[in-house]
């Protein structure tokens, strides 16, 4: 069934960006319509119940420093949901765990030396001092790494994530993602150097749906369970095509993976446009997330510095977020990020969970497996885009060669990398270029 002139603009996507540049259009009267493919609002998220609470697939939080994101919470009213905790950093080396939240606790690491533990601090200072960040564009992360802090210092302790973190890429990505990784940690500490992360009470899903309410009652419409398979132009419209029905509108934004929106418009663009949303690189992420009757640690964020070890990180959620919110149960995140073609990436639940087991049982010998109640497992396929040298000039524009075309995804975040005050950044940015009178 085809609704003619079913709305002035058509997003493609309800997570951050989409639900953004619909708000932002909504406010300004703009007849708005986002549609998705999942059956609920977020996108990366998304979120399921445990202990009749939501909880994050994918483990989320946000640096108190994430000003757009805290924006919309205050226009929304939502500031009394929002949680600010300091947090418990620590690093697994060598079998043992060393603990790292503040520059105290740098200056005990043992697995450097004396000189190196002050190579390392300075590494981060000096990062953060970087205000060009385009003078970083031509070295990757490892020859910077090197540079400033030496050899042992990149082998002990960044080596190990970048390659848990990239595998296959872990050569090629930019020095400038690094970059903006430490420049952003260090700005979310308190006067003791403490790192201090925020929450929203119920999951970052709740604000997603506070946003699609909002948006709703501007008048815009949020249809779910609506995958769009193609974007034609013709007559001066659009048409955007999922399986129940054609929308007609007068523009569109797109905001999935590059290489998804060149799959919807492939059969009529130009074929080096095409080329250029499939240039960048995906790495898909599979995340287990275990429901325990005990905790492993005291460690919020624990970064495995152990290259047998498969996942580049712990996080246990419920030393930031207290257990008792999931009825008593302790939360756990194994995330790995991987090339979609790994076999690890196809394993059924109970199967990527007997793989984990072992690597945990080594790393917390207490753990029996009669403490996991409950495990989930999570993919996204599009999960994090390869941040390589010059990644500036592989980015597409905002505005695509075609007439009231925009594309506004994850991978056009930059030099930032992905993340929910991005996005919500991007989705606002989009409306305030583009012609959408």
């Amino acid at each position: 069934m085809i609704y003619p002139n079913n709305a002035q603009v058509t997003i493609i996507g309800a997570g951050f960006t989409g639900l953004t540049a619909a708000y932002e259009l909504a406010k300004k009267g703009v007849k708005v319509i986002v549609l998705d493919a999942d059956d609920g609002v977020g996108g990366l998220a998304s979120a399921f119940e445990v202990g009749g609470k939501k909880l994050d697939r994918f483990y989320h939080h946000w640096f108190t420093n994430d000003r757009e994101v805290m924006n919309l919470i205050k226009e929304l009213g939502l500031n009394d949901r929002v949680q600010i905790n300091p947090t418990n950093t620590a690093m697994y080396y060598a079998n043992n765990f060393f603990k790292l939240s503040t520059p105290w606790d740098l200056l005990n690491f043992t697995p450097l030396n004396f000189i190196d533990r002050i190579r390392l601090g300075l590494l981060a200072l000096r990062a953060r001092r970087v205000k060009n960040w385009k003078m970083l564009e031509e070295k990757t992360a490892e020859e910077w790494l090197r540079e400033l802090g030496g050899e042992n210092v990149y082998h002990i302790v960044w080596e190990p994530l970048l390659k848990g973190k990239f595998g296959p890429y872990a050569n090629k990505i930019s020095a400038v993602w690094f970059w903006n990784k430490l420049k952003l940690r260090g700005g979310s500490r308190g006067k003791g150097g403490e790192e201090r992360l925020a929450y929203f009470d119920g999951g970052f899903v709740e604000l997603a749906e506070a946003l699609a309410r909002r948006i709703e009652a501007l008048g815009g419409r949020i249809l779910l369970n609506h995958p769009v398979s193609k974007l034609i132009r013709k007559n001066n419209e659009w048409h955007v095509v999922t399986p129940k029905q054609v929308f007609l509108s007068e523009a569109v934004i797109a905001t999935p993976a590059l290489p998804v929106i060149a799959n919807m418009i492939r059969d009529w663009a130009d074929t080096l446009y095409v080329k250029q949303l499939e240039r960048i690189e995906y790495l898909s992420n599979i995340c287990l997330v275990l429901e325990l009757d005990k905790p492993l640690s005291s460690s919020y964020w624990l970064n495995v510095n152990d290259p047998t070890f498969p996942f580049v990180g712990v996080i246990e959620h419920t030393n930031f977020e207290r257990a008792e919110t999931y009825g008593g149960r302790h939360i756990v995140y194994l995330s790995k990020y991987l090339p979609h073609t790994d076999k690890l990436f196809s394993m059924t639940s109970d199967e990527f969970l007997e793989f984990s087991i072992p690597f945990l049982q080594k790393m917390f010998p207490d753990l029996k497996r009669e403490w996991i109640k409950k495990h989930h497992l999570w993919r996204a396929r599009w999960s994090q885009p390869v941040v390589e040298k010059n990644y500036s000039s592989l980015i597409p524009a905002e505005e695509s060669p075609y007439e009231g075309l925009y594309i506004c995804s994850m991978a056009q975040i930059y030099p930032e990398d992905r993340g929910t005050n991005y996005a919500i950044r991007s989705g606002k940015s989009v409306v305030m270029n583009g012609d959408f009178n």
